[in-house]
């Protein structure tokens, strides 16, 4: 997916949230990758990072990351009850 002259992996613009799967080719850029980091982060994305192999051998804590992650975001029509107003 496009991101201002980037491509993400997986992207929800929505929670501005990208997924990253990261092979072998990304121990060999890493500085590329903080750049990019960087880039996306101070465009309001959060990005996570996870190896093939971690996909591959415990998608359930990468999924459980990715979930954890997202409920971490504030609620998009904050009541305001809970707000403090009356």
């Amino acid at each position: 997916m496009p991101v201002g002259p980037y491509f993400a992996d997986f992207l929800c613009r929505e929670a501005q949230l990208i997924v990253e799967l990261d092979g072998y080719s990304h121990d060999m850029r890493q500085a590329y990758d903080e750049r990019r980091d960087l880039w996306l982060t101070e465009n309001g994305y959060r990005v996570l990072r996870f190896t093939n192999s971690d996909v591959m051998t415990s998608i359930e804590g990468v999924v459980f990351e990715i979930e954890r992650s997202l409920a971490l975001l504030p609620t998009p029509n904050p009541s305001r009850k809970r707000e403090g107003d009356k």
